[in-house]
C-alpha cells in the first residue's frame, strides 16, 4: 500500500513551503484560541539529531520587556547598518521586524548542558542548531497553513537577551519570532520586493558526485 499523501495533501504541504514568507507586517490582531498551541506542538515534533530536542520557547507577555526587547534590536539594527558600509542608509530604509504589532512573540534557544548530548554530535556539534531551525520551520510552514506570519528577527546580542531573560549558562537565543495575523502575505520574499537581493535558482546551488572543478557555489 502507498505511504504517499493524497495529491490533495501533497499539493496543501508543498504550497506551504511554496508560499512560506518572513513576515514583518502584522494586523494587530490576536490569534485565535487554540494556534499558538498547535505551532508549538509542531515546533515540539520536529526532528532532532540524537532525540535531543534541543529547543526551548519563552513566550513574552510583558509588554515592558517586549519593549526591552524592541531596544535590543534596535541596537542591533544601527549596529548592522554600519557594518554594512554604503548600504548602511539602503538596510535603514528597510522593515527588519515587527515587534509593534505581532500578536505574539517567542524566544527560541538552545538548551543549557547540551555538551551530555554526544549522539550525532560528536563531529559535528552543530547539529544541535541544526534541530533547532528544524523546529522552527516546522512552527513556520504550520503556521502559513494557519494563515498566520511569522518573522524570524535575528538582530539583537545573544548575550544581552540572555540576560534580559535570565536564561542559565550554556543556553543561546537563537531567534526572536513575531507571531500573528497578517493582511496579506508577500507575493515574494520581502527583500525581493525591495530589490535587497534576489533568490537564486537551485540549479547554481546543486552538483552531482563532487564540488564542481573550477566554481565556487554561492
Amino acid at each position: 500500500m502507498s505511504q504517499a499523501f493524497s495529491a490533495v495533501e501533497r499539493e496543501a504541504v508543498y504550497r506551504a513551503i511554496r508560499e512560506r514568507r518572513d513576515m514583518r507586517h502584522f494586523s494587530g490582531e490576536a490569534l485565535e484560541a487554540g494556534v499558538l498551541e498547535r505551532l508549538l506542538q509542531a515546533a515540539h515534533q520536529a526532528p532532532s539529531v540524537g532525540l535531543m530536542q534541543p529547543w526551548r520557547f519563552i513566550r513574552i507577555t510583558d509588554s515592558d520587556l517586549r519593549g526591552e526587547i524592541r531596544t535590543l534590536v534596535d541596537q542591533e539594527r544601527q549596529a548592522t547598518a554600519k557594518a554594512l558600509g554604503e548600504r548602511e542608509a539602503e538596510f535603514l530604509r528597510l522593515k527588519v521586524e515587527g515587534l509593534d504589532r505581532c500578536a505574539e512573540l517567542l524566544v527560541v534557544s538552545l538548551m543549557d548542558q547540551r555538551e551530555r548530548h554526544i549522539f550525532g554530535r560528536r563531529t559535528l556539534p552543530e547539529m544541535d542548531l541544526a534541530s533547532v531551525a528544524c523546529a522552527i520551520q516546522n512552527l513556520w510552514l504550520a503556521a502559513r497553513a494557519e494563515g498566520v506570519g511569522v518573522g524570524w528577527v535575528s538582530l539583537f546580542d545573544p548575550d544581552a537577551l540572555a540576560d534580559l531573560l535570565a536564561m542559565p549558562s550554556g543556553s543561546r537565543a537563537v531567534a526572536i519570532l513575531c507571531i500573528g495575523p497578517v493582511d496579506r502575505f508577500y507575493d515574494q520574499p520581502m527583500l525581493e520586493q525591495e530589490g535587497w537581493t534576489k533568490a537564486a535558482p537551485l540549479s547554481v546551488m546543486l552538483a552531482e558526485n563532487r564540488w564542481p572543478a573550477g566554481e565556487v557555489l554561492p
